[in-house]
């Protein structure tokens, strides 16, 4: 017995097992055709969010799909072990504790990580079991793991002996929350209120000619006046003569007395600010190329936290943030501050942390990415791998004409730990271990009396993505095992889905690695999504609090009306703006498929002679139609487009015009030939809609008839087209045009729908609608039709060329209907007379904003059509 409402809180956990216990998701090489996608690993410390929603379920239609074409279906799951994200977590968990990890040796508080992971890390990958994600779970990875960790390593080794990995004091992106070095691409970038402060720099040894008798100066303009400590320089253009009589001078630095020299330099333009500048190598990356071209020092003013250290010389221990107001009131204080303003400008801050990243000069360990990067540029630019939408392909090439060398070294502890050995000198060798840098050592430096208690390994782990780039191979281990079959047969894999936003640092980084250690792009698409929003355009996040918990809507809404809610409006690239309307709306669909199952198998079946065969042909040619529009929806990628045609098809071709013509009268049997069409067609359209509603469609599926133990609509047959009678879908359009004008004109005239009316049409093509005649007395109530070559008695309507009247007299008071038609066309003539009285107004025609004229103009042409309509009712009411 079919339940009378859908409640998919009853279903969805017994079929996602069932899946499961049957092993549908697993995936091992054999003689199919392999379709490979693996998931973008979510953070180890991540819950499911709205942006996962959309990726997650865009990955599991390609999947599904595929899986039901026939492919060897393979969708790797699996996490990433996001050091700066998991560290930050286990530091807190700890300080509940009243741990601190300063406290702990790095062993100590790596255990202490790992129990967290362990306890933790797998929440997101359960929470997408909720949604239906056809994963194969026993190839679940994590990049710590030790395949994947030894990897990493290899590749490291590898790269280092190739000459493309150094180590070298650059300016970096340094997150002092973190307390590390965050790539260009890990940098949010803000705008943020700021004071623009003028600073007055004295000149020393000058004075000028006056009876003040004050000191020369210069004034700088900065919103960093914290860091004057650390100025080296002032620079000017030596064009600008306001200055030209302070070159090669000096200037004092205020509260410190530090002399530093005017410098010039065009890096300085005339219009700039107050024409100086403050010259502060160690904490800009634009002052840091200034200081190399003038050979100036470099003085470091900020420890690792952000506080000022002992080079400040005044407010050390100070946070930066702390110390740049006490700065404002010391220079005041002084006669050093001349003025403050409200200043708005662009700030780095950490994507991690939220801390403002502060540019600093560190010693780390780089990845040169000139040479390595030219493969992924070519072949993204000639479309061997395609992006989807193809507009991200500027931005793309943008970021690889101008690639910076990576650095790939982290200040902290939970992570693959660089490979690098330190000897008692300071010098170093690179080996996968201590004992292979022992052996190193040994043999090519002649060291043989040294033992690994001498050796020191470095402090650093590498840059998560260093990981995570080698993960279409590193799953399935081709760098550990090279060859082995998995890699050959599921390398390259085929579709990933990702967001635009780590198209630089992943998806270029995986083709990078892709072509250097496979020789061969990682995958041949990249379906890239939009942000998801709410309605005002904010991106969803925890921190505004507009966004919902993807779980409670599972729970109101149930996964499929999820899935199609969130697909509704979001095509490729494109941000979504997410209602939760639209969730409604895909769980609405469900209750839609739910209420035309349950109508369809209540019905009486009895045999007899078919008596819907235009319907069923029409519908068979309806169906082939869509399923070639959803095929070239899916070739390129436009997968909301394919599940709007779907959905149109289902609730408005299917549940909404040919059940109707199918549907037997009260009481009455349905003929056998036309039930087991209908239940063919259900049982098609439960396949064609199954990779965007798995569970819904698998619950109809499994109840449509008898099935086999283990039998699932997953691994059925994805429906294909066959012939479409154009024709045919053409005549039936004009039906649904006539039962749509006939209901409306009903409706209007408040006629009830028992009431048939005669109808005639003015056609020269009679031989085209005599077919139709009985479905079109059937669903408009038509009590005869005839044809004519001449206007006929009653209400017309046209579809084309052909004129349809509805014969209403008989069921309406004309006299009274004739008066409320004059009623009506008399206050449509005066609002015309209004209107063109308006436009009369060569005043207001020239003066009036363009569009309000011609939406005068509209109105006019508008009355002027419905004054004629009028006209022509009152000439059919008077025949």
């Amino acid at each position: 017995m079919i339940s009378k409402t859908y409640a998919p809180q009853e279903i969805e956990e017994k079929w996602y097992q069932y899946w499961l216990d049957n092993q549908f998701f697993k995936s091992t090489p054999d003689d199919r055709e392999p379709y490979t996608v693996v998931i973008p690993p979510p953070n180890v410390t991540g819950v499911l969010h709205m942006g996962h929603m959309l990726n997650n379920t865009i990955q599991d239609v390609l999947v599904r799909k595929a899986r039901m074409e026939g492919k060897n279906a393979c969708w790797v799951p699996g996490t990433d072990h996001a050091s700066i994200a998991t560290e930050a977590k286990v530091v807190a968990m700890l300080k509940e504790k009243g741990i601190r990890k300063k406290d702990l040796t790095r062993e100590k508080f790596t255990d202490y990580a790992w129990e967290w992971t362990h306890k933790y890390g797998g929440i997101i990958l359960k929470q997408l079991r909720k949604l239906g994600a056809s994963c194969d779970w026993d190839r679940t990875r994590f990049t710590m793991e030790p395949a994947l960790h030894d990897s990493v390593i290899d590749v490291f080794v590898d790269l280092y002996n190739k000459g493309y990995i150094y180590r070298g004091v650059r300016m970096v992106n340094w997150d002092p929350q973190g307390q590390t070095a965050v790539s260009d691409e890990e940098v949010i970038t803000k705008e943020i209120q700021q004071k623009l402060v003028y600073i007055r720099y004295e000149i020393a040894g000058s004075k000028v000619q006056g009876a003040a008798g004050e000191a020369d100066y210069i004034t700088i303009a900065t919103v960093r006046p914290e860091t004057i400590m650390a100025d080296v320089a002032i620079a000017v253009n030596p064009d600008d003569e306001r200055y030209k009589h302070l070159h090669g001078k000096k200037a004092l630095i205020p509260l410190i007395n530090r002399e530093i020299p005017i410098i010039t330099d065009d890096y300085v333009t005339v219009d700039f600010g107050t024409g100086g500048l403050k010259v502060t190598p160690a904490h800009d990356p634009n002052d840091y190329s200034l200081g190399i071209k003038h050979n100036l020092p470099v003085i470091d003013i900020l420890n690792d936290d952000g506080t000022l250290n002992e080079k400040a010389q005044i407010l050390v221990g100070q946070d930066r943030f702390a110390a740049r107001k006490a700065i404002i009131k010391l220079l005041e204080e002084s006669g050093n501050l001349v003025k403050t303003e409200e200043y708005k400008s662009n700030v780095g801050t950490s994507e991690r942390t939220g801390a403002v990243i502060e540019p600093r000069l560190s010693l780390q360990w780089f990845l040169k990415m000139d040479e390595l990067s030219k493969p992924a540029l070519k072949n993204v630019m000639d479309d061997t791998i395609q992006l989807v939408p193809p507009k991200f392909k500027n931005m793309y090439r943008s970021w690889m004409e101008n690639v910076h060398d990576w650095c790939i070294s982290r200040q902290l502890w939970w992570g693959q730990r660089i490979p690098a050995f330190y000897l008692q000198d300071g010098t170093f060798v690179v080996a996968k271990n201590k004992h292979e840098a022992l052996e190193k050592v040994q043999h090519e430096r002649l060291l043989f009396a040294m033992t690994e208690a001498d050796l020191t390994q470095d402090e650093d782990v590498l840059d998560t993505w260093f990981s995570s780039w080698l993960w279409p191979i590193s799953v399935f281990d081709g760098l550990q095992k090279p060859g082995n079959p998995d890699i050959n047969y599921y390398y390259p894999t085929n579709d990933l889905v990702t967001a635009p936003e780590i198209l630089f640092f992943w998806v270029a980084r995986m083709i990078i690695a892709g072509y250097e250690y496979k020789g061969e792009a990682p995958f041949k698409n990249v379906y890239l999504t939009g942000i998801v929003r709410d309605k005002l355009g904010r991106k969803m996040s925890k921190q505004l609090g507009n966004s919902p918990d993807p779980l409670d809507l599972i729970e109101k809404y149930g996964a499929d009306g999820v899935r199609t809610g969130m697909l509704f409006s979001s095509s490729a690239g494109n941000d979504l703006m997410f209602d939760e309307k639209l969730v409604e709306q895909g769980r609405n669909f469900s209750n839609k498929i739910w209420n035309a199952f349950r109508l369809v198998k209540g019905w009486t079946i009895e045999n007899g002679e078919n008596q819907s065969v235009l319907p069923i042909q029409w519908f068979e040619s309806k169906l082939n139609a869509t399923l070639l529009q959803v095929e070239d929806d899916f070739s390129k990628f436009r997968i909301s487009d394919a599940l709007q045609t779907i959905y149109k098809l289902i609730w408005d071709d299917f549940c909404s015009q040919y059940l109707e013509l199918i549907k037997p009268g009260f009481e009455q049997p349905i003929d056998r030939a036309t039930y087991d069409s209908t239940i063919n067609f259900f049982e098609k359209l439960m396949c064609l809609a199954h990779p965007f509603m798995p569970f819904i469609t698998e619950e109809i599926w499994q109840d449509i008839r008898e099935r086999s133990t283990g039998d699932s609509i997953c691994v059925t047959s994805f429906p294909k087209a066959e012939s479409v009678d154009n024709q045919l879908l053409t005549d039936f359009d004009t039906l649904f045009e006539i039962i749509t004008n006939s209901r409306n004109l009903r409706n209007a005239k408040q006629i009830s729908p028992k009431i048939a009316l005669p109808l005639a049409i003015k056609t020269t093509t009679v031989e085209r609608f005599q077919p139709l005649e009985l479905l079109i007395r059937k669903m408009a109530n038509v009590s005869e039709i005839t044809y004519t070559q001449e206007k006929a008695q009653g209400v017309a309507f046209l579809i084309k060329s052909d004129e349809f009247f509805v014969n209403i007299l008989g069921e309406i008071d004309v006299e009274q209907e004739i008066a409320n038609t004059r009623k009506e066309l008399e206050y449509s003539i005066g609002f015309r007379e209004s209107t063109l009285k308006k436009l009369s107004n060569e005043k207001f025609v020239a003066n009036a904003k363009p569009e309000l004229v011609e939406r005068e103009r509209q109105k006019l042409a508008d009355a002027e059509a419905k004054i004629g309509a009028l006209e022509q009712r009152l000439s059919d009411l008077s025949i």
